[in-house]
């Protein structure tokens, strides 16, 4: 599962700033304005081959009894309790100051991983100004600028060391484990109640109100046979509309469920047709990479007219998930359930499929010989062998000369073929070039 790293700190001490650092994004809006960051703000990031999720919070008042400070400090209590690593943001112009002492000693109790980043150092790495940063008792202060991108790299090593290395959890998870079934959606899309028709009993609270599920709930589950880890998810909304704390937290868990699932059983209310929170959460699912199941809940409760339009906003909102089945059930009537279940492992088969690196270059061949990649100039691209570099997602490497020019159409030729050939279902399917490096290149410099 996705280590989750929250930042914590007194009002424009630059959390934001440093978020939208290490997510290599402009997701966090940043200005010289005190408290402007209220709600949670989480993103993903990757550093040295290692995935994790971001979470910015407000700035942190802990003894505040009231008012919008009081419910900014509940959040960031929360985004405290559930992380597996806190960066204590401080400000090296002001030095230390009361507020930050009141946030050292909740944080010390919290019994957290706790580092503390010293922002805005540019220029203070060996000054004497950074050594009244220890009087907070947090440790050995890791000066940095966010704005200018100095000392990231040291505090996200110290921060991620103590998780597992690239690839560790993917070994662990091959070693005879359940497969880990996510069930995603839209609040109010049936999540809850499918899981417990799966499970024939009423194990999961199911209220016709969204926003019953607020964590993310694994329930153990075999059917012929094969084993499966069932994940109950709180339902993702838009951001404009999640407002309690507890609720802001549960689309982290949700995000940490999907990338840490073999296949998302994506659910979808017919009667509320494909939104864009639908798509975004498909968007997601895709990104991580993990084999998807589209299942339309529901079925029974439209019309031919409303069946109709449903099928158009798929082909206009989820046309990325063009390899994902699509299914229509109803939970509530176990409308649907056989064909659902050989969906989900097909993904899961595909999504795990070995590929023999000489069927590989055979298939490659023949797809070249059936269709050359366009020339670039007057190259044209060679591909010359292709071996598999990983699986779920799986992922195909091919190796040859010039491939930085091959187009995204002869990309998607090629994805073509493999998933012919290997009837890969419900799973993404990403292809890599690696063009060997010319000998003669360095002779000319």
């Amino acid at each position: 599962m996705k280590p989750v790293i929250a930042l914590v700190g007194r009002p424009n001490v630059g959390k934001s700033t440093l978020f939208n650092r290490i997510t290599k994004s402009r997701d966090a809006i940043v200005a010289d304005f005190a408290g402007l960051t209220r709600d949670r703000h989480y993103g993903d990031a990757r550093h040295a081959g290692r995935e994790f999720i971001v979470v910015d919070t407000g700035g942190f008042e802990p003894d505040k009894p009231a008012g919008i400070v009081a419910m900014m400090a509940e959040q960031t209590k929360a985004a405290v309790a559930e992380a597996d690593a806190v960066i204590f943001v401080v400000d090296a112009r002001t030095g230390v100051a009361g507020q930050d002492h009141d946030i050292a000693r909740y944080l010390r109790g919290a019994n957290k991983r706790v580092l503390l980043a010293v922002n805005k150092a540019e220029g203070l790495v060996e000054s004497p100004q950074l050594a009244e940063f220890h009087e907070l008792g947090i440790g050995e202060p890791h000066p940095v600028s966010a704005a200018h991108g100095q000392g990231i790299r040291s505090l996200l090593d110290a921060a991620l060391r103590d998780f597992p290395e690239p690839g560790q959890e993917a070994d662990e998870a091959s070693a005879g484990k359940p497969i880990r079934l996510a069930v995603a959606g839209r609040p109010n899309a049936g999540k809850s109640t499918l899981i417990n028709t799966w499970l024939g009993e009423q194990r999961l609270v199911a209220f016709d109100q969204p926003g019953t599920t607020r964590d993310a709930i694994s329930v153990p589950f075999e059917r012929a046979g094969q084993k499966f880890e069932l994940i109950d998810t709180a339902g993702l909304r838009r951001k404009g509309r999640v407002f309690e704390a507890i609720e802001k937290f549960s689309v982290v868990k949700t995000l940490q469920a999907i990338a840490d699932a073999n296949v998302v059983l994506l659910l979808i209310d017919a009667t509320q047709g494909v939104s864009d929170q639908d798509a975004h959460i498909a968007g997601y699912i895709l990104e991580s990479g993990r084999a998807v199941v589209v299942a339309v809940n529901k079925w029974d409760a439209v019309d031919a007219y409303q069946r109709q339009m449903f099928e158009r906003s798929v082909e206009q909102r989820l046309a990325f998930l063009k390899f994902a089945p699509l299914l229509h059930i109803s939970a509530l009537k176990r409308q649907g359930l056989g064909p659902l279940w050989k969906a989900i492992a097909d993904a899961h088969a595909s999504a795990t499929r070995k590929m023999p690196t000489p069927v590989l270059t055979r298939l490659l061949q023949e797809a070249v010989q059936h269709q050359a990649p366009q020339r670039a100039g007057a190259f044209r691209p060679k591909l010359r062998y292709a071996h598999q570099g990983g699986q779920n997602p799986p992922i195909v490497v091919i190796h040859g000369n010039g491939l930085e020019h091959v187009t995204d159409a002869y990309r998607r030729y090629l994805e073509g073929r493999v998933r012919e050939h290997f009837k890969l279902t419900g799973t993404p399917l990403r292809i890599e070039f690696k063009s060997s490096r010319n000998p003669f290149d360095e002779a000319k410099v």
